[in-house]
């Protein structure tokens, strides 16, 4: 159902896993494990994973917090993209790789819910991609301190409105990594799989 002309293929996007940026984050090991998890499903069933490492003042490229934590490890045939702003696909080489790779759907994961992910989130559909959530593989630090809700009521929101979530000739939805079965998934174009 994509926009995007000949795209038939699907990527899951890891974004943001890193030691400083997920290292106090919530529930993240549980976290970590369910991207272990769709990491695994997607090389088997050789569905692109493509890793998205950010990088700013607070968060040195080269340094220890900038590294992926170690649970997490990306191979070398698998595309790396470098961001400073906390939608993946500004002033980045996302696109030019999902392009390459004929993606038009990608199924997001990692940190942070209530920047970066909801960033990238709205970035891939305006792009015009088929735009999945992976409802319990992302998260973020607690910043009620701030004002902000607290992480698992901005978890549950972001999975809730993404769920609902509709654009033009797009799909959008939520779906958790035990549910995820690369292997089904239909070109685009086609059906896509049942969204529970």
């Amino acid at each position: 159902m994509t926009t995007l002309a000949d795209r038939p293929n699907t990527a899951l996007l890891v974004i943001d896993m890193q030691k400083g940026v997920v290292g106090e984050a919530y529930r993240r090991d549980n976290v970590v494990a369910n991207i272990a998890t769709l990491v695994d499903k997607a090389r088997s069933a050789g569905v692109d994973v493509i890793w998205i490492q950010h990088n700013s003042d607070d968060l040195p490229k080269g340094t220890e917090n900038w590294q992926y934590v170690p649970e997490l490890v990306r191979r070398e045939s698998e595309p790396l993209v470098h961001k400073q702003y906390p939608d993946a696909f500004e002033d980045t080489e996302l696109e030019s790789a999902l392009a390459a790779h004929g993606i038009g759907r990608v199924f997001v994961s990692g940190a942070q819910t209530d920047e970066c992910i909801r960033s990238t989130l709205h970035g891939a559909i305006t792009r015009g991609y088929d735009v999945t959530l992976v409802g319990d593989a992302h998260t973020t630090e607690d910043l009620s301190e701030f004002g902000a809700p607290s992480p698992e009521k901005v978890i549950a929101h972001t999975n809730l409105y993404w769920q609902y979530h509709k654009a033009p000739g797009r799909s959008a939805g939520t779906v958790n990594a035990d549910d995820v079965d690369f292997s089904a998934i239909s070109p685009a174009g086609a059906a896509p799989p049942s969204l529970n």
